[in-house]
């Protein structure tokens, strides 16, 4: 009977509670106030000391026993012929309830809190194809000039000469280093694993996610390596409470090239470059081409090998679960869902035509 109670009660909160975000997430400046800029560095901070220490990902283990509970919940009622359906039913929205709560405290308010633009003083607008195109070339330049430091030749696609464990190390230097810039984007008390799912997240066409539950930074260990620091460096963004998922890849571009590591610079520009010129490419596509003539063999063969290891994965499944994870971020403020990785150039522009 009390669990009864327990689970009704809980159920309610479940309905103020999506009432109340819906509510607050029209108030950013107090979102940025009160929550990022309040109590979430010290609730994120309290979390990574917590988990950090753990050689494997806790919040995986969570994931993993949630799944578990939820098809025990499908069979039990499917055994029982849907009898006693509602106090089941019950039972699983008590239990959501938590974990949304849990969510949006730990970590989910985020996304309703003012832009990065505005936290780092940058004067953003839209631009133009000229702009895009100039910023793209200069893009290239870097990575041209980094590939052939690294390499000595520039038909030699880079290597990445360290592991996982290595780049999550030397990813807390770049971080250190663009404080200085930027307090605001100060990391400490590092979190971050590889996933025990990343075979999942390959087949899901996913590169890592941060736990809310944890506060985790989850990387996938699988993806090619000459893109591991960026990805590392925007997990650990979302880390620190930019959760737009363009905010996240521009911090974590910024993290990689402010490294003194020529691999990290290296995976920065190269992250930067594959969203610039795609955009380029949907805006002119003759300019893309002649742009694509002037990337070293190296770097192009370095974006086959990327292509390749993604065909070899892809199945039925992976655009329905990109499809759902695009309409959660529509819920969550980000009105393009899955395409608002691509508003990374908006700021990528900002900081060429500023730096």
């Amino acid at each position: 009977m009390k669990n009864k109670k327990l689970n009704t009660y809980l159920t309610i909160f479940l309905g103020f509670q999506i009432v109340f975000v819906q509510f607050i997430s029209s108030y950013p400046n107090i979102i940025e106030r009160y929550y990022s800029s309040g109590i979430y560095p010290y609730l994120s901070a309290f979390l990574r000391v917590l988990f950090g220490w753990i050689p494997f990902s806790i919040g995986d283990l969570i994931l993993a026993v949630l799944l578990l509970f939820f098809l025990r919940f499908l069979i039990r009622l499917i055994k029982r012929k849907f009898r006693g359906f509602m106090p089941n039913l019950l039972q699983l929205t008590a239990v959501f309830s938590i974990i949304y709560w849990c969510f949006y405290l730990f970590w989910g308010f985020n996304y309703f809190r003012e832009p990065l633009a505005k936290n780092l003083g940058f004067k953003t607008s839209k631009y133009t194809t000229t702009q895009l195109y100039t910023v793209t070339k200069e893009i290239i330049f870097k990575l041209n000039s980094l590939q052939s430091q690294i390499t000595k030749n520039d038909t030699i696609q880079v290597q990445m000469p360290y592991n996982q464990k290595e780049i999550y190390t030397k990813s807390l230097d770049g971080y250190t280093i663009l404080a200085k810039t930027y307090p605001q984007l100060k990391y400490q008390y590092p979190s971050i694993k590889s996933s025990l799912m990343s075979l999942i997240q390959t087949y899901n066409g996913t590169s890592g996610y941060l736990n809310p539950l944890t506060g985790e930074a989850q990387v996938n260990d699988r993806i090619p390596k000459t893109g591991y620091p960026a990805t590392t460096c925007h997990e650990m963004a979302h880390q620190i409470g930019f959760a737009a998922e363009n905010e996240a890849n521009f911090i974590g571009f910024l993290a990689t090239i402010s490294n003194d590591d020529v691999y990290f610079k290296y995976s920065g520009y190269r992250m930067a470059f594959g969203y610039a010129i795609s955009e380029l490419r949907k805006r002119d596509k003759k300019k893309s081409k002649s742009l694509w003539k002037t990337v070293h063999k190296g770097i192009v063969k370095d974006y086959r090998s990327s292509s390749l290891f993604w065909k070899q994965y892809q199945n039925p499944i992976e655009p329905l679960i990109k499809k759902g994870y695009s309409s959660y971020l529509k819920v969550n403020k980000q009105t393009k869902g899955i395409q608002s990785y691509n508003y990374v150039v908006d700021l990528l522009i900002n900081h060429f035509e500023n730096d």
